[in-house]
């Protein structure tokens, strides 16, 4: 039986922003998503932070909170993007194929209208990446999708962004392409064998750079000049930089395989249209796969073989499988589509939802943080009118650390979630072949 609620304000789920303080969510279908669905329960936030989840018959609601009606509705965490280009997705240039030093959060624009539209999605945390038209463009940003635009104290993407927990250090990965991306004319490579091989060579070089400056023990007068590139490298090789890696074809699978094995780095494989013919040598690995589903014909041919079986193939050989956008290919609001059509492919229920929330937390090393409806994580998370695989359910509402970011509601976001006139007109497309002859 549902607990009293006393002298408690009970509010509607429609009528708007809440104040802030402790709130409780009452009545809800709740999607831990790290533990068995509760039907009807109760999710309440105090300080931007879960403090209590379960059903509605074992769950106190403090006293002095806030509590939203929230019967009919589903509510489950913030979805993961481990693959985006929202906010600008230009990081190195033409002057070579492996630029690891260059970071694409110096030409990302945290007044894009992008970001609306992936809050109007339910996405609340994004690997935003620079393009695959080089051997490594650059270094990814991790970022958590706070309120953007005019009215807010969002200025820079260091206001969004993810950091250590000193607060020094700005968190991200490293982001590597190859297949037919990369070959071009020199000073790129013309062939797959050409592009492991400069990427050999590179690592090789950061290691050397890594002896020299152990070998300096501290002395100024020892140290190598610095390098930005190899020092991001370097990072990689000490496992502080996780390598997200666009790999579509079977053979360029493997040889991003061999290059882990031969400098052991921490990889999450992006793509795979090819990843269910080597599934099982992807998990002897421990590779993580963030998979993209598109359900139209068309694109770049080493992505013919697509599937949308992949993702159960390669989670029945034991791989941890997550999902992502690649916006614009696959739009941010259409996100949850994909688990969707991963269950079409034969991925089991639970696995498609992990795979669009905490698997892609376990990827970008957030999992403590986010990804699952869990006591003392981020009260990331979205109210929806139906079920999460339903083509005809409605993202309400998106919460971000205990703050309403999107709003169904609210004319303004409605725009973003529909589309019409104005609702993008700041945004820079990321298409496949907009640059450098195929970037995705």
């Amino acid at each position: 039986m549902r607990p009293a609620l006393l002298s408690i304000c009970v509010v509607l789920l429609a009528a708007g922003p809440v104040a802030a303080g402790t709130t409780a969510f009452v009545g809800a279908r709740l999607i831990p998503v790290d533990g068995p669905e509760i039907p009807d329960g109760i999710l309440v936030i105090k300080d931007g932070v879960i403090s209590r989840i379960g059903a509605c018959d074992q769950v106190k609601i403090p006293a002095g909170a806030t509590a939203i009606d929230a019967a009919s509705r589903t509510i489950m965490p913030g979805l993961v993007d481990t693959h985006s280009h929202i906010g600008g997705f230009r990081a190195a240039d033409k002057s070579g194929p492996l630029q690891p030093g260059v970071r694409i959060r110096d030409g990302l624009n945290v007044f894009d209208a992008g970001y609306r539209r992936a809050v109007a999605g339910g996405l609340t945390t994004l690997n935003v990446m620079p393009g695959s038209g080089y051997l490594s463009s650059g270094q990814t940003i991790y970022l958590k999708m706070r309120r953007t635009g005019p009215g807010t104290k969002i200025f820079t993407p260091r206001d969004l962004a993810y950091t250590s927990a000193d607060g020094q250090r700005v968190l991200g990965g490293l982001k590597m392409a190859n297949g037919t991306n990369s070959q071009r004319k020199p000073p790129f490579p013309g062939t797959r064998a050409k592009s492991a091989y400069l990427v050999r060579e590179s690592f090789i070089k950061a290691q050397e750079y890594a002896a020299k400056i152990e070998a300096a023990d501290g002395d100024t007068g020892e140290l190598p000049p610095r390098d930005l590139d190899l020092e991001t490298l370097v990072e990689v090789l000490n496992g502080e930089r996780v390598v997200h890696h666009h790999t579509h074809r079977a053979d360029d699978i493997m040889t991003v395989l061999r290059l882990q094995q031969e400098f052991g780095f921490k990889v999450v494989l992006h793509h795979l249209s090819e990843g269910w013919k080597v599934a099982d040598q992807i998990a002897a690995a421990g590779a993580a796969c963030s998979l993209i589903n598109i359900d139209s014909p068309g694109g770049k041919l080493e992505a013919a073989e697509l599937r949308f079986e992949t993702g159960a193939v390669l989670a029945a050989a034991g791989v941890l499988v997550a999902y992502h956008t690649d916006d614009w290919i696959t739009d941010s609001r259409l996100f949850l589509r994909s688990a969707a059509l991963g269950v079409r492919g034969g991925l089991d229920r639970a696995t498609a939802l992990k795979s669009v929330t905490l698997n892609g937390a376990i990827m970008l090393d957030l999992d403590d943080r986010i990804g699952s409806l869990t006591k003392g994580k981020d009260a990331d998370f979205i109210v929806l009118d139906g079920d999460p695989l339903s083509v005809y359910t409605r993202v309400l509402q998106t919460w971000v650390e205990g703050e309403m970011v999107f709003d169904y509601n609210d004319p303004a976001d409605r725009l973003h979630a529909e589309g019409g006139q104005g609702a993008a007109k700041d945004m820079e497309p990321f298409l496949c072949c907009y640059e450098n002859g195929g970037e995705s």
